[in-house]
């Protein structure tokens, strides 16, 4: 029997070649992406990091708050004169302003209340105002009345992986205690009563009617942000 030896360069054709030309920059290409894509994450993460610090140095100041006196004064006319002479001098009355503005990394923040969320590990100062820059540095008040009045106070906050900021809300269950601090120092309590996902137009759950109670609604986005994952919780 013959045998027919057949070296490689007969099965190495021009198209054989140009195909592997083709899978190699296809493959130098997916390492480029890969080296993008990590430096992305690792920029993303310094940022959200140094967000972080800024969040934790505007908690600490808050610690600090500033209160203002008022004296009430009760007067009595003496009989054989028509002058007011003050007699007795009632106990201060103590309040506390609505919001606070707190420099932190050379900029200003207006801050009015601390939550915490303890089971999930969370504790961020509230803000006053919201916007997409202010919501990298902490939670935003979203809607609602003074902290800890009558009404639904509306929080929101990001959905990091990481659990940082509202990264752990899908972990709420009802009964958790969430507690919040006014600027007076005043510490309400309030427990989860319900928890669903609302589409991005559905406002419903801002809605100021709450029969005379305290409520605090908890917002983030979740299912890779096209829809609202919604916290609600009522004062004990």
């Amino acid at each position: 029997m013959n045998q027919i030896l057949i070296s490689e360069k007969i099965y190495v054709t021009p198209e054989l070649k140009k195909k592997r030309k083709t899978y190699k920059r296809i493959f130098a290409l997916c390492i480029i992406l890969i080296m993008i894509l990590t430096c992305y994450y690792i920029i993303e993460e310094y940022d959200k990091n140094k967000k972080e610090q800024i969040s934790r140095s505007i908690l600490e100041q808050m610690g600090d708050t500033t209160t203002v006196e008022e004296q009430v004064i009760v007067v009595s006319l003496d009989d054989n004169s028509d002058e007011e002479v003050p007699i007795i001098e009632m106990p201060s009355v103590t309040t506390g302003p609505i919001s606070s503005e707190i420099v932190a990394d050379g900029q200003s923040y207006e801050t009015e209340a601390i939550l915490d969320y303890p089971k999930l590990d969370i504790s961020y100062p509230v803000l006053s105002e919201e916007s997409d820059e202010l919501l990298k540095i902490s939670l935003n008040k979203y809607w609602g009345p003074n902290p800890n009045k009558i009404g639904n106070y509306c929080i929101v906050g990001h959905n990091y992986k990481s659990g940082k900021m509202f990264g752990k809300l899908n972990m709420a269950e009802i009964g958790d205690e969430v507690k919040l601090t006014d600027l007076s120092g005043n510490v309400v309590t309030y427990s989860v009563y319900n928890k669903y996902v609302i589409e991005p137009t559905d406002l419903s759950c801002t809605s100021q009617l709450t029969d005379g109670k305290r409520e605090l609604t908890l917002i983030t986005c979740t299912n890779y942000g096209q829809d609202r994952l919604v916290v609600k919780a009522r004062e004990i």
